[in-house]
């Protein structure tokens, strides 16, 4: 490997390794997994490196890379929860009283749980639009989808997500539709 390719991978890494981490870290729920996920995307980022054109930016192209990584881990262990109970614990509630904490944890919960129960496509677009705050426009090359169907299928994981909640107006869904 060239010094300069090393130096360049180097730089990518330090640049995008978070990013792509709590990507992950959503999309499994454990950090153990997580870690594991990101360490693979980098080592498919070495290999297609030499194949990178530069169409899209650089973080498009690792996160199409990384949401491809989850969707093979997810078909590879389907038959286990990606979400784990240490998400919770992991997602920290707003400073406040006892009950607002505790009604903070039980609304967490309830997220966990409703983004457990959503296709890896939608659970995807909660993540990237709701979550990482990508743009309409990132999160459409990101998918290689229109922004059309990145704002209705991004509507429907978010009524979906209701649904899945009981049904409640407002809270953390609300949060995400801004």
């Amino acid at each position: 490997m060239t010094d300069d390719l090393e130096q360049r991978i180097r730089t990518i890494y330090k640049t995008y390794y978070e990013d792509v981490y709590t990507f992950l870290y959503y999309f499994t729920g454990r950090r153990e997994d997580a870690e594991d996920m990101t360490q693979e995307v980098f080592t498919r980022l070495l290999k297609a490196l030499p194949r990178y054109d530069g169409r899209v930016s650089m973080r498009t192209w690792l996160f199409s890379i990384a949401r491809h990584a989850a969707i093979d881990q997810y078909r590879k262990q389907k038959w286990l929860r990606l979400f784990s109970a240490t998400l919770l614990d992991d997602m920290r509630s707003q400073d406040g009283l006892p009950e607002e904490s505790l009604a903070a944890k039980e609304e967490m919960r309830m997220v966990k749980e409703a983004l457990q129960k959503l296709k890896p496509h939608y659970r995807v677009i909660v993540i990237v639009r709701g979550i990482k705050e990508y743009s309409i426009k990132e999160t459409a090359e990101l998918l290689h989808i229109s922004e059309a169907k990145v704002r209705v299928d991004y509507h429907r994981a978010l009524k979906m997500l209701q649904k899945y909640m009981g049904g409640e107006e407002g809270g953390v869904i609300s949060e995400f539709a801004r």
